[in-house]
């Protein structure tokens, strides 16, 4: 079974519980998934970087296993802000006070925002293929909007998208990238979008980007930057580098950037997990 070797526990936060495996040795690094998958995206990396690491990988609240707290009308239930809370509440009862972080997609949102909340505990910090939520929609064109439909779409009130999903989760989700996944992955992949109170939550997730989430990068804009190392990977074949400088996006939004595109779509740790784990590796031991 994958990521076998890891334990498994559910920590209460206060606010949700949270699943998530955790075991290696070495300096505590968290690693945060992307939408609609769940901590099993790590299954590649994991046990490599466990050989140096300590490693804690969660299921966000609202995904996998986690719990999934009630929607609020602002949405604030689901913002990054409260899933960074989460994590440092993971992190502080598991006795980690400063640590790394690694985040793809939704997870890298929840990263970086936990970089500007929580300065003094992130060391390093690595967003895998995504600009900051705020720079997203400020630029955001015609182009973007057909592209990435499905940001606006799973944005839209309650319970649209959600009755629209729930009549057939396996025609929405993972149209053509189905090839791209562990079997065991997929499994579980399909197993938390099948769930409808996960169809919910991940709806939730992308109302508060549409709202919350971007409020707070605008309130941060120009003020507030990432202390820490940012390491910055994309997919050279998705669409990310056809749309923006990312390196240059992300030195507005930090004060030590570096990074570049590996030979893959989206799904970075998936599709490529050998170079992406050069990457993380060069980065965190540097």
């Amino acid at each position: 079974m994958l990521l076998e070797e890891f334990k498994s526990t559910v920590i209460d936060t206060g606010e949700a519980e949270i699943f998530l495996r955790y075991g290696g040795q070495g300096p505590p690094l968290l690693l945060l998934h992307g939408h609609p998958q769940t901590h099993m995206m790590w299954h590649e990396l994991a046990p490599r970087l466990a050989k140096d690491y300590t490693i804690v990988m969660p299921d966000l609240r609202g995904y996998g296993d986690s719990s999934k707290p009630e929607s609020s009308a602002d949405h604030s239930t689901y913002s990054k802000r409260a899933m960074a809370r989460d994590q440092m509440a993971v992190m502080k009862q598991l006795g980690f006070h400063r640590f790394a972080v690694v985040g793809h997609d939704r997870g890298a949102r929840c990263a970086y925002r936990l970089a500007l909340d929580f300065p003094e505990a992130v060391e390093k910090l690595t967003v895998m293929d995504i600009i900051p939520t705020g720079e997203t929609f400020r630029r955001a064109d015609k182009d973007f909007a057909m592209g990435y439909w499905h940001w606006f779409f799973l944005a839209q009130p309650f319970d649209f998208p959600e009755r629209v999903i729930g009549a057939s989760p396996d025609n929405f989700y993972f149209q053509g990238t189905r090839h791209l996944f562990h079997p065991e992955a997929l499994t579980e992949y399909w197993r938390g979008i099948h769930n409808p109170g996960t169809i919910h939550a991940m709806c939730e997730d992308y109302r508060a980007g549409a709202t919350i989430d971007s409020e707070l990068d605008e309130a941060d804009r120009g003020t507030k930057k990432v202390a820490c190392p940012v390491l910055v990977l994309w997919g050279e074949k998705g669409a990310l580098p056809n749309w923006y400088n990312v390196l240059d996006v992300w030195r507005d939004w930090a004060e030590n950037v570096r990074g570049r595109g590996i030979d893959c779509g989206h799904y970075l740790a998936e599709e490529a997990p050998d170079e992406t784990y050069e990457q993380l590796k060069a980065f965190l031991s540097a």
